[in-house]
């Protein structure tokens, strides 16, 4: 399916770009392009979308990419964090309240839908919305229409829903946590963003990304790992994910030096196995990124990666099959 023509295409959105955060979404891996494919199709069809995985993965940067995208671009970008909504107050924060509803309510509110018409509600963390506000968010997704506290009647609504979770819902759902019936109008298009431990060879492209987005920020030159470094990077398994990578050559842009992992706990202090696979990938990434650090220098490639000139040119030929 083509991009539509109100939307600019995912490519143009996936370039690298470090002064963009969306650049975030950028990556090599297979499920990368299945999911930015899933997202394209869901800003043309404007569904319901529920985007899982684990906390720094990018969820909310996958949201506001799918916004982009469709048609609803030009209309607001509304996140909430379900995780902060409080019982008490939770129904008006969503679908607002009259003047004098309740004590404190000195004037009207619209609420986080009626903000958001035309445009998109992004429910982060909703595995964690409270239990009893679960049924009125399910009407609201049913019926298209919200009742502000102390409003006689409903209003119409026109609003798409993306939510986020780093929960299994499903698992919430069989614990008696979250309704069946809310998860499935939900997951209409379901996003897995996986972890980054799970998808090694785009971490030199990340690397690259915040090494080139931090030297502008902090008017510093571009950070070139060597190839000890690099592999360090690989081996670590990143609980943080994409945000902790981010965090660690932000902090070393801001005290002016190299990059410094943190110290693993003891269930990370083992020695990280790569399938044979990944690391194919993993020597396929260094490569490319030393000639673009050397701007296509070969020699100059080589000795940032410690080979032979002769081994350089042997691994510019593989690469060269592997893009054909």
């Amino acid at each position: 399916m083509s991009s539509p023509s109100f939307a600019p295409s995912i490519d143009s959105l996936l370039a690298t770009r470090p002064e963009d955060p969306d650049s975030w979404v950028l990556g090599n891996h297979p499920s990368i392009r299945r999911i930015a494919d899933h997202v394209q199709r869901a800003a043309e069809v404007q569904c319901t979308v529920l985007i899982s995985g684990e906390t720094g993965t990018g969820k909310e940067i996958w949201a506001r990419l799918l916004h982009r995208l469709g048609p609803r671009r030009e209309k607001p970008f509304v996140p909430v964090n379900c995780a902060a909504l409080t019982p008490t107050l939770a129904e008006s924060q969503l679908f607002g309240h009259e003047k004098g509803a309740f004590t404190g309510a000195a004037g009207r509110s619209l609420g986080v839908f009626r903000a958001a018409e035309g445009g998109i509600v992004f429910l982060d963390e909703v595995g964690e919305m409270p239990l009893e506000l679960q049924p009125k968010l399910l009407r609201v997704l049913q019926q298209q229409e919200v009742t502000p506290v102390g409003a006689a009647h409903p209003i119409r609504i026109d609003a798409q829903v993306v939510a986020a979770t780093n929960r299994d819902l499903e698992i919430e759902v069989n614990q008696g946590r979250f309704r069946e019936d809310l998860f499935y109008r939900l997951n209409m298009v379901e996003l897995d963003v996986p972890a980054l431990r799970d998808r090694v060879e785009d971490i030199p492209l990340f690397m690259d990304y915040f090494s080139k987005r931090f030297a502008a920020k902090y008017g510093r030159d571009v950070w070139h790992p060597d190839p000890e470094m690099l592999c360090q990077f690989c081996e670590y398994p990143w609980p943080g994910n994409i945000r902790q990578l981010g965090h660690v050559i932000e902090q070393a842009y801001v005290l002016d030096c190299a990059p410094t992992l943190p110290h693993r706990s003891g269930n990370e202090n083992r020695e990280a196995t790569l399938p044979f696979t990944d690391l194919a990938k993993l020597r396929t990434a260094a490569v490319r990124q030393a000639m673009r650090a050397t701007r296509g220098h070969k020699g100059r490639a080589a000795k940032l990666l410690g080979v032979h000139p002769n081994t350089m040119t042997r691994l510019l030929s593989q690469l060269v099959g592997e893009d054909k």
